[in-house]
């Protein structure tokens, strides 16, 4: 959700009114940023702490948590529908995340009003890459576009029961989901996609319309890093990052004991993000903290151990620090095959193989042997210097918003 909260600010500087439309417990991202924020009625953490939620730790496959997470989405998504067509009552554009897309086409058209997508991950199918939903990789270029077609249905499902209800409170005709998929693919409707085609070139079998712009960085409110944490930072060598995001974990505890017995194994300091899986450690060598700037935290630190999610990829690339990536679930898998491609991580540690030993073993990795941290800092000079908003808000303009 934070690269949303900078673009939205940097649309915003430019003379366009945004408002952030999604779950209330990221409202604290845009505060004083000029974006307005309209909450939607779900929590995602307390519906990933519910037995529904804690179900997904026990799919071990990409296809598995695709349907159990599909289950889920479709169990909420109706909750959200007056809140969506509220918000487009007060818009111009509707620009559309990955997640709520088909809902929010309904929406538009319904409201006649212009619309494009802004995803974070590649979802369009390619034979290039498998989907990156089902952990990246490859299964052969006829599969990996078939795969891609299929995770893109089972994407409509979710909306299967809403999307109707919403055409006919709007007053449009019944469509089957495939045809209003098909009729979007038709039109060449845009997507604009917030990563570096330095981390994922855009594929070349994509149709028009689809562009890969630079990431979008999250708005930064200039407010630096905790007085404490600044006192750590300064108090010895650089340490590791280690943070898993909104991801949540089977048994908090016992995982942040194996992070921090690898670190130490490691010879190496540590800041440890609390984040929704409630990691922890006790120590002068450790320390825990809440939400902090990446920006502002990761180029002072050796390295960063994250969850892979596309956000906290992005700000390792961007702070040009080499990472140890361990993946989770859907997308993780894919952008942390994507560090390991790009020679900035070692190599990938995902939780269910986590132990004190694969993850020190990585982190010396990551930390000694210099060729990570060359191409890590090489990358992000380049990375730097790009300018992912420019297309959205050229593309905006052309909208008349």
């Amino acid at each position: 959700m934070a690269p949303y909260t900078g673009l939205g600010y940097r649309l915003g500087r430019a003379g366009h009114q945004v408002t952030l439309v999604t779950h209330g417990c990221f409202e604290p991202l845009v505060a004083g940023s000029g974006v307005r924020f309209h909450a939607l009625p779900v929590d995602p953490r307390a519906e990933l702490e519910s037995p529904r939620g804690r179900g997904l730790h026990r799919s071990t496959s990409g296809a598995g948590k695709l349907v159990r997470v599909v289950d889920l989405a479709r169990r909420l998504v109706g909750r959200m529908t007056d809140d969506l067509v509220a918000a487009g009552r007060q818009s111009d554009v509707l620009l559309l995340s990955a997640s709520l897309a088909p809902l929010g086409h309904a929406v538009a058209e319904g409201l006649r009003l212009p619309s494009m997508g802004l995803y974070l991950q590649p979802l369009a199918p390619t034979e290039e890459f498998a989907p990156p939903v089902l952990g990246g990789g490859t299964f052969g270029a006829p599969v990996n576009r078939l795969a891609g077609h299929g995770v893109n249905l089972a994407v409509e499902r979710v909306f299967a029961a809403t999307v109707p209800t919403v055409r006919a409170r709007l007053g449009l005709p019944p469509v089957g989901a495939g045809s209003a998929r098909r009729a979007r693919e038709r039109r060449l409707w845009p997507v604009h996609h917030g990563f570096s085609p330095l981390v994922v070139p855009r594929p070349r079998d994509w149709r028009p319309g689809l562009g890969v712009c630079g990431y979008w960085w999250p708005y930064d409110s200039g407010t630096g890093l905790p007085h404490r944490l600044r006192e750590f930072l300064d108090a010895g060598p650089p340490p590791v990052f280690v943070g898993l995001g909104s991801a949540t974990v089977p048994d908090a505890g016992r995982l942040s004991a194996q992070v921090v017995a690898a670190l130490r194994r490691a010879g190496l300091r540590g800041v440890i993000q609390r984040g929704w899986g409630g990691l922890a450690a006790d120590g002068d060598d450790m320390l825990t903290v809440d939400e902090v700037p990446h920006s502002a935290l990761f180029p002072r630190t050796a390295a960063v151990v994250h969850h892979a999610g596309a956000g906290t990829t992005a700000a390792g690339l961007r702070a040009g620090v080499p990472a140890v990536p361990v993946p989770i679930q859907f997308d993780e898998g894919f952008w942390s095959a994507r560090l390991v491609s790009l020679g900035v991580a070692p190599a990938a540690v995902p939780l269910r193989r986590l132990t004190v030993g694969t993850l020190s073993t990585a982190l010396l990795r990551a930390t000694r042997e210099g060729s990570y941290a060359e191409r890590a800092r090489a990358l992000g000079e380049r990375i730097r210097a790009e300018d992912g908003v420019a297309p959205v808000l050229e593309a905006v303009n052309a909208l008349g918003g």
